[in-house]
């Protein structure tokens, strides 16, 4: 049996069912293995990136139950691999990356050359900071074992992206193997990052009981898991307010209690919810400086108590001190809680703050006639009872939406967290397309747009039904707002006197079908358009000279007084 053809086995027995690639003559025999197979729909983008940004979106989509695959050949396919990988290291999400070497008789080995083969370049030593475990097999007979440890390394503990280099002649040796044998090697073991073990709560438990302002942070590394929807539901009957950060907005709903996203663009309501809070509970959040502010040491500054739960030691008590740390799986605390039966007193808390809430989330923008609050409030308005997956590229329409989308229960939103990585949303709607049912829209400024643009030509020949939006300013919007503020509005490599180019006509050259609107009435229309009949559909959205974001937060000043002042 050829070594690509039990790869392709491999894959499809670990479900891996949607992989990416562009082709290249070093992963020629993988790839046709994978189709010829036929157990795995491998899908041709226009660009390497684009395809590990796909992968993503296959395990983003899936809450990391489908690992995501894709493949670069050597050289610049593997380099143009990075950044998604990067992305998958980041946020958390299990993918295999899987890239063509040259044969290993023509490997330069110890030799000091910079290079001995065409586009020979070593992958695992670049990707190795930015991977749970990067391998270049040396022998044919180590394919199948290092792919499925790979796989497995992926998956377990807190995920991330793997990546395995195998060399061309590799690829087309033959192993003494049948088909039919290659599930023994399912059974290749991987120690878990994070042993199972019980875990006492009961102080937090006590903590909860007594306090009369508890606010739960909800990370990205909580609203994955499992239980996460039933959780949510018993703390919002139990009256305790919850607040997200960025990636905690990607699947927290808009039930009872919740606040929105909390830092720099968060909502009021959450912020103030933080800041008076007595007890703070993070779940699976890191909590960069664009949730604290610049002063960490003012963040919470109410708390009596503040408990962390992350599955990696690494985050506990990093830029916030916590007065409870525990290192386990949010999953598990949530199964605990469901379980229980706690008496919590916070009534008038709760009142306080979702009060304020529903006071404070508003539009902050009285001297537009066509807001980005109004396009975010449309969106949801439309997408109302309907199952949805939201990707936002990375700008300042990124932080509209995650300020003001507030989802449903079978709705969700993606975003390039960590890493903030432009040109993210086009292809990794294309993933999650892939790889759900869901109605699929991406949301693009016009900066972050045109890096991965290319890939509109797969949705129209692949007639994927994804509603694309390019949000327009004429400039690279949120870095301008930065120069507007602290650079006397130098912006040269931001804004060029309105010049921008048409993507409706880049759409329709693409054969998508698009429209240009610069009202809330043609936006309304054209996105329930789509709703009522999903294809591909661009729309172009007219907010020239929009460069701010509102409320937002000042270098230096604490979270709870966001600009413009109340």
């Amino acid at each position: 049996m050829k070594a690509s053809d039990a790869v392709a086995r491999l894959l499809s027995l670990n479900n891996v069912n949607v992989g990416f690639e562009l082709i290249g003559g070093m992963i020629t025999h993988l790839v046709d293995s994978i189709n010829e197979l036929g157990e795995t729909t491998l899908l041709s983008l226009h660009h390497e990136q684009a395809a590990a940004f796909a992968a993503g979106g296959v395990a983003r989509a899936t809450n990391n139950k489908i690992i995501g695959l894709a493949l670069g050949t050597s050289g610049p396919g593997a380099t143009n691999l990075i950044t998604g990988i990067a992305d998958c290291w980041l946020d958390n999400y299990p993918c295999i990356f899987i890239t063509g070497q040259v044969n290993t008789y023509e490997l330069k080995g110890d030799k000091p050359l910079r290079q001995q083969g065409f586009q020979e370049l070593d992958i695992v030593s670049l990707v190795e900071s930015i991977t749970k475990y990067a391998v270049q097999v040396k022998t044919a007979e180590e394919i199948l074992p290092t792919l499925q440890k790979a796989i497995n390394m992926a998956k377990e503990g807190r995920p991330g992206p793997v990546l395995i280099d195998i060399p061309m002649n590799l690829q087309r040796e033959e192993l003494n193997i049948q088909l039919n044998d290659i599930n023994s090697f399912l059974n290749v073991d991987v120690d878990d990052e994070l042993k199972s073990e019980a875990i006492d709560y009961s102080s937090l438990d006590c903590l909860l009981k007594n306090a009369e302002k508890p606010v739960f942070i909800i990370g990205g590394g909580a609203c994955s898991e499992v239980h996460f929807d039933d959780w949510q539901s018993k703390i919002s009957n139990y009256g305790i307010p919850c607040v997200s950060s960025l990636k905690g907005t990607e699947k927290t709903t808009c039930l009872p209690g919740y606040l929105g996203m909390l830092g720099a663009y968060g909502t009021r309501a959450a912020n103030y919810a933080v800041q008076n809070a007595d007890l703070i509970i993070i779940l699976g959040s890191r909590l960069d400086v664009r949730q604290t502010g610049a002063n960490a040491d003012d963040f919470a500054r109410s708390a009596k108590n503040i408990v962390q739960i992350d599955i990696d030691a690494a985050q506990l008590n990093n830029r916030v001190r916590n007065n409870l740390s525990i290192i386990g799986k949010c999953n598990d605390y949530f199964i605990h809680m469901l379980n229980g039966d706690l008496k919590i007193n916070c009534v008038e808390w709760h009142n306080e703050v979702t009060g304020l809430f529903h006071e404070k989330f508003t539009d902050e923008y009285p001297e537009l006639k066509f807001s980005p609050f109004q396009i975010v409030n449309s969106l949801s308005q439309c997408f109302r009872g309907k199952a949805v997956q939201f990707v936002a590229d990375v700008g300042n329409h990124q932080m509209w939406l995650a300020h003001s989308l507030l989802l449903e229960k079978q709705q969700k939103s993606h975003h390039s967290g960590g890493l903030g990585a432009m040109g993210f949303s086009l292809p990794t709607a294309i993933g999650v397309k892939l790889a759900t049912d869901d109605l699929v829209v991406s949301i693009s400024g016009d900066g972050g747009f045109q890096l991965n643009v290319q890939e509109l030509d797969i949705i129209n020949r692949e007639q994927l039904p994804i509603l694309v939006i390019i949000l327009n300013n004429h400039s690279l919007g949120m870095v301008k707002n930065f120069q507007d503020m602290y650079f006397e509005g130098r912006s040269q490599p931001t804004y060029w006197n309105g010049y921008s180019c048409s993507f409706k006509d880049i759409g329709e050259a693409y054969g998508i079908e698009s429209h240009k609107v610069n009202d809330n009435f043609d936006f309304l229309s054209n996105v329930k358009s789509y709703v009522d009949n999903p294809r591909p559909l661009l729309i172009e959205v007219s907010i020239e000279n929009i460069t701010s974001c509102k409320p937002r937060l000042a270098f230096g000043k604490p979270i709870d007084e966001q600009y413009p002042n109340d």
